[in-house]
């Protein structure tokens, strides 16, 4: 049985750790190098660091922040936020990554996930996929129109749709297609976030995690809602998930790597201790 991994996620904005609900209401949660070293001191399996304006500011990740955070773990370290081009890639693994995460370029070129995949290595490939739940954005025709998506994308049964620029564009596309479709192009991993749930601490969705989960054979990484470590069972468990995110119950003080590590074992779950 393969062991399940606890990732702390880094937003960061303007060179700050933030965090807010449902992608908005940033609050200032530390700084990004100081947080990720602490992380890996204390047991994390991998960390997520996630430029989450840069896509939708038009301009490359920080990379200064990116080298500097690199320098300071010593566990797997993913990066997202205006990664474009297969050179954006390179450099990102040259600044010290392991891992990249694209989502806004995945959905405008779905290309650059083969691409990627075959010059650096599935491993090194996540798609993030930023979902919300459709009921909550269409539900008439007149609002397909008015976002100016052709009505013929837009599947107005139950489900989510993907969202891109972090979380401000609706893309008409539907993430259970759109998961299955990045697995058959290369990715190695999904990163998966209910907008709906993300900041809320009420727990992840499970209904999309096991979705998701049961549709793809990579890893997903669940995202969005944690705020007890019964929620982190949840979503290992009941959703399926192989890695669990998390932020604010990390930054914030609440748990610990350690003591989440050790009832997530007690629960029956495989875990690195």
């Amino acid at each position: 049985m393969l062991a399940k991994r606890i990732i702390p996620c880094l937003d960061v904005k303007d060179g700050r750790v933030v965090k807010g609900i449902n992608f908005l209401g940033l609050r200032d949660a530390g700084d990004p190098v100081e947080q990720a070293a602490t992380y890996s001191r204390e047991g994390a399996d991998e960390v997520v660091f996630l430029d989450i304006t840069a896509s939708f500011e038009h301009r490359k990740t920080m990379l200064d922040v990116v080298r500097r955070t690199a320098e300071e773990v010593f566990i797997p370290f993913t990066v997202g936020g205006g990664i474009r081009t297969l050179a954006d890639i390179e450099l990102i693994l040259r600044k010290g990554a392991d891992k990249v995460s694209l989502n806004t370029a995945a959905v405008k070129n779905p290309n650059i996930i083969r691409q990627g995949s075959r010059k650096f290595g599935n491993q090194c490939i996540v798609v993030a996929v930023d979902a919300k739940r459709r009921s909550q954005v269409t539900g008439h025709k007149s609002q397909v129109t008015q976002r100016n998506l052709k009505p013929e994308t837009c599947n107005l049964k139950p489900g989510w749709e993907v969202y891109i620029y972090g979380g401000k564009q609706p893309t008409g596309i539907d993430v259970i297609e759109w998961v299955k479709r990045v697995e058959q192009l290369g990715a190695g991993e999904i990163l998966l976030t209910s907008m709906d749930k993300d900041g809320t601490k009420s727990g992840y969705d499970l209904e999309l995690t096991r979705a998701v989960s049961e549709a793809v054979r990579i890893p997903v990484i669940a995202s969005g809602g944690a705020g007890t470590l019964e929620h982190l069972y949840e979503a290992l468990s009941a959703g399926k998930a192989d890695a669990v995110l998390a932020a604010s119950i990390f930054h914030y003080g609440t748990y610990k790597i350690k003591h989440t590590k050790q009832y997530l074992k007690r629960k029956g779950l495989a875990m690195r201790l």
